[in-house]
């Protein structure tokens, strides 16, 4: 095999998109720090039981392992970096009020996501920690929205549901891991022939309830069907008027419910949401309430975040026009050395040309030239 080529669902990010991707994270990282988030950078590599604990089997089959050389001891290439922003707020912040953070950097994945998705996605997010009302998850879920705006999507939609349904149905219920795992799998596939099958020896109320969450998706009128159908457990109100109130305040979305969906049943403790856009063939952006994230580092406090890929995004909005660029030769001038870092000192692209290079075709596509005139340089266009 060559030596150039690169592991499956890996691959170089070219000039074009590079650019792109860079001109992305930028707008991201502005649209968190106008809400008053601050910019956090984890490292990629961390102890694995840092990273893993309480993280679900999810995130273990997707992380790579290996030993580390100075220790002994098993590390771990991050696949997801909600664990360690966790650990900055829980141990090196330790603040007591409201903490805003947000991040940008590549998670690992051992397999990928999606048939052509890749295993190096380009991982942006924001999570806000210490306030538990929902006024938190909406500010997270504004954010998200316009940090999509700020990329470029068009009409957005949101899917909401909330993970306290489930829980709220199973809780106090004697079942094994391995039973809990096929009834979320039967959910998550609304699989009902299987559901009533797992769920037999479960009490009436709690196994109507299940099969009927089976059903429960599509606009708001869901959670009026759902506030008749499903038994008045603990949690079970409190999660339907809560998802009732974020719809409110996204006018002008289209949202909808699927009070079924189980995507990361195991790390959400709450409302949780998936963004969709027409350019895209799966979910933007994912995020909700995950209270317990903190609990591991010993400070389980209230949170509530969001997370996407840049790599995906990239892909589903339009290309960005080039900054307009300005050729200029290279000649050893001092006047045309001081103009070029005039020119750049003010924001301008300049590119010198190489004598010899003249006829090439240059990433910049420069639309104007600099040159000289009675002994002044100066910017024309081509």
């Amino acid at each position: 095999m060559s030596a150039w080529v690169l592991p499956d669902h890996i691959a170089d990010v070219l000039p074009s998109e590079a650019r792109h991707i860079e001109e992305l994270r930028r707008d991201l990282l502005d649209a968190a720090r106008c809400y008053g988030y601050e910019l956090v950078m984890p490292p990629l590599l961390e102890h694995l039981e840092s990273l893993l604990t309480g993280a679900g089997t999810a995130l273990n089959l997707q992380t790579f392992k290996l030993v580390d050389q100075l220790s002994g001891r098993m590390l771990g290439l991050r696949a997801d970096s909600t664990p360690q922003v966790a650990r900055i707020d829980a141990h090196l912040l330790n603040r007591s009020g409201v903490t805003r953070l947000c991040y940008c950097g590549p998670v690992l994945h051992t397999l990928p996501s999606a048939p052509h998705a890749t295993r190096e996605p380009l991982q942006f997010g924001a999570e806000i920690y210490g306030h538990a009302g929902l006024e938190a998850d909406i500010e997270v879920l504004t954010l998200a929205l316009d940090c999509l705006k700020a990329a470029k999507v068009t009409s957005p939609s949101i899917d909401l549901a909330d993970a306290r349904l489930v829980k709220s149905l199973l809780l106090g219920q004697s079942l094994s891991a391995a039973q809990l795992a096929l009834l979320y799998a039967a959910l998550a596939a609304k699989d009902s022939s299987e559901l009533a099958s797992l769920s037999r020896n479960l009490p009436p109320d709690i196994r109507q309830g299940l099969l009927t969450l089976v059903q429960l998706y599509g606009d708001v009128s869901v959670l009026d069907e759902a506030e008749k159908a499903l038994p008045p457990l603990p949690g079970v109100p409190e999660a339907l008027q809560n998802l009732k109130r974020l719809a409110a305040h996204l006018p002008g979305v289209q949202v909808t419910f699927d009070l079924a969906d189980l995507q990361g049943y195991a790390y959400y403790t709450g409302a949780r949401f998936s963004i969709y856009a027409p350019e895209a063939s799966g979910a933007l952006a994912r995020g909700g309430r995950y209270d317990q994230a903190g609990a591991v580092f010993g400070r389980n406090r209230p949170a509530a975040g969001f997370s996407l890929d840049l790599k995906t995004l990239v892909n589903a909005v339009p290309v960005r026009p080039l900054q307009a660029a300005i050729c200029a030769p290279w000649r050893n001038e001092p006047m045309l050395a001081a103009a070029i870092a005039s020119l750049r000192s003010r924001g301008e692209v300049v590119v010198c040309v190489l004598p010899g290079h003249e006829s090439e075709v240059d990433e910049f596509h420069c639309d104007r030239e600099l040159i000289e005139v009675a002994g002044l340089w100066l910017v024309q266009a081509i």
